[in-house]
């Protein structure tokens, strides 16, 4: 393609759908691809399956400093729209828990990477090159120039579609806000989101026990409250709760766990204590929570012993010990194994209709890259569709 009239910097989720509505649209497209293979975190993405919706997708289910930004993308491009193309595909699907959508079959993920190729392809418009390294960005004129190693492509319109530094290991990086930096983008600081937490060496020995446990709990950070699973791990905490929480939590910040959401276990205890005075408080314990972690909860609040032996401010303080296990995190196991990134292009330089930059006609920022994060459960895919629809439909 000797002169596209858009480059698009990364084949992601992001930047595949911007391809395939300037595609679509008759423009000539050129997407580069640092990596091997387009779609490399769409084949990864839920364990193979891919939760590349999520039904209840609403503007309340993404973070930004500028919370109404994704409003407009969102609604011109929903979750159904996107379902439309996988129907389309013939590819199977089913929901999950609270609205997630998942191709039925293991290496489901390859299956919506193939469909978003085989849309590039049918337009006749759209070339995908791999191992195409870029160098820098810069404007000429009423042109943007793209360095690359072996040539400089001229295009009138760029869209940055590399997302996050998260998941290194499959070619992330920062290089989106480098380009950012160098058009005096402004940026919100990037951090690590849907990260699980790492405990204090104090802290984790005492619940170093408690490794491999799983239960539905109640985190909250600040305001913000998450019930859902959360898991123990060698290294502190994961599981879905802690990955959500994680995207509202600060170094510095403690984080309240409720292990036991659908009781007031001090009621349970103290009606169980007049009921069944003879039962060990352990073996009550037992019956609310995974055995070891009953233990834990005995020996931590140093209560053992039979329940007629127990006093209401004994059942108060083991109650509190389950209902309100605050700490502070002593980090997150970072942008290793993240799987998004909180911060990044600031919306404030940017059109929420277009994905465009205010002040450099023809250079766009979509998907991860823009401060725009969701939750987990789909919630990130649909911002690359949409976002990438966006600039797509103006490019």
């Amino acid at each position: 393609m000797a002169k596209p009239d858009v480059v698009i910097l990364g084949a992601g989720a992001a930047g595949l759908l911007c391809a395939i509505e300037a595609g679509r649209r008759g423009r000539r497209v050129l997407v580069l691809e640092k990596g091997n293979h387009p779609g490399a975190k769409i084949r990864i993405s839920g364990g193979g399956r891919c939760n590349f919706t999520n039904l209840y997708c609403l503007p309340d289910n993404f973070l930004s400093e500028n919370p109404h930004f994704c409003r407009s993308a969102l609604a011109r491009f929903t979750p159904q729209d996107f379902i439309d193309l996988v129907d389309a595909a013939g590819i199977e699907w089913h929901e999950k828990t609270l609205g997630q959508l998942f191709c039925t079959e293991r290496g489901g993920a390859a299956l919506i990477v193939d469909l978003l190729l085989e849309a590039c392809q049918q337009t006749g418009h759209v070339e995908i090159r791999c191992n195409a390294e870029v160098h820098d960005v810069r404007k000429a004129g009423e042109n943007f120039e793209v360095l690359m190693p072996d040539q400089t492509m001229l295009s009138r319109s760029v869209v940055i579609a590399t997302g996050g530094p998260s998941i290194p290991r499959m070619g992330a990086s920062g290089f989106g806000y480098e380009i950012a930096r160098r058009f005096d983008l402004p940026l919100v600081p990037p951090e690590p989101a849907l990260v699980p937490l790492t405990l204090s060496p104090q802290l984790l020995k005492r619940t170093a026990v408690l490794a491999g446990i799983s239960l539905p709990v109640l985190a909250t950070a600040g305001e913000t409250q998450f019930r859902e699973a959360m898991l123990f791990t060698h290294r502190g905490l994961s599981g879905p709760a802690i990955l959500q929480i994680s995207s509202y939590w600060s170094a510095g910040q403690s984080i309240d766990i409720n292990l036991l959401p659908e009781h007031d276990l001090a009621a349970d205890l103290m009606d169980a204590r007049h009921n069944a005075p003879k039962k060990q408080i352990l073996s009550l314990l037992e019956t609310k929570l995974p055995a070891r972690l009953a233990t834990w909860i005995a020996e931590e609040s140093k209560c053992d012993g039979t329940l007629a032996n127990l006093s209401a401010a004994e059942a108060t303080r083991v109650g509190e010990r389950v209902h309100h296990w605050s700490f502070q995190p002593a980090g997150s196991e970072g942008f290793r194994t993240a799987e998004v990134t909180r911060g990044g292009v600031s919306t404030h330089a940017l059109s929420s209709k277009t994905m465009a930059c205010r002040d450099i006609p023809g250079l766009y920022f979509i998907g991860e890259v823009v401060d725009v994060t969701g939750h987990l459960g789909g919630f990130n895919f649909q911002w690359a569709w949409s976002s990438g629809h966006a600039a797509g439909q103006v490019v």
